[in-house]
């Protein structure tokens, strides 16, 4: 036994010699041992925090698109609400209009007079509604039958025509931008058919 406690004492005093004489010359000192234990706790504590990290902008993410979303809904609901609020600002003053040619004629039985103030208040209604909104009324008479603009409610045989013609218009029609909105109701003429 007294051999075992004697290679301890020269163990411990060679070894202090030993890391002495390294760290003199730059070799490196032997690595203490590091738990596997230790390096995957630390590895799970940082998975951790990057998955509350990446957790907390998900949550940011999804809320800042919810109120993206809402926003857009009430922009939209808007829109559509006061879509027409210049057409309709633009149609006042026609009321207006209409209003004191009721005025008039009540105070004056004259029906011409009137006649007149309503046909006036109607071309400025189309004109404004042609040159700012581009809405034109189409009275087709005489033009060929196009089906893509006029509605035949009648037919009639006529020896004067040579193709399907309109002969009478029963309810105008309306083009917006080009594009019929509503077709013209009318009676066409055809030509005769020869048996």
């Amino acid at each position: 036994m007294k051999k075992g406690t004697e290679e301890e004492k020269v163990e411990q005093e060679i070894m202090p010699e030993a890391s002495d004489k390294a760290e003199e010359t730059g070799a490196e000192k032997p690595a203490e041992p590091v738990s596997e234990v230790a390096v995957l706790k630390e590895q799970i504590q940082k998975l951790e925090t990057e998955k509350a990290e990446m957790k907390d902008q998900f949550l940011r993410k999804a809320a800042d698109f919810d109120n993206f979303r809402k926003r857009l809904i009430r922009d939209k609901e808007d829109a559509v609400s006061f879509a027409n609020t210049s057409l309709l600002t633009d149609l006042i003053d026609v009321l207006d209009d209409f209003e004191r040619a009721g005025e008039a004629a009540k105070k004056s039985k004259d029906f011409d007079t009137l006649a007149n103030g309503v046909e006036l208040i109607e071309k400025r209604l189309m004109g404004l509604l042609d040159k700012k909104w581009g809405l034109t009324k189409y009275v087709p008479v005489n033009e060929p039958f196009d089906p893509s603009k006029h509605e035949a409610l009648m037919m009639t045989e006529s020896p004067d025509v040579k193709e399907a013609t309109v002969a009478e218009v029963f309810q105008n029609g309306y083009i917006l931008h080009g594009r019929v909105i509503r077709h013209a109701k009318v009676k066409v003429s055809m030509p005769v058919k020869n048996n």
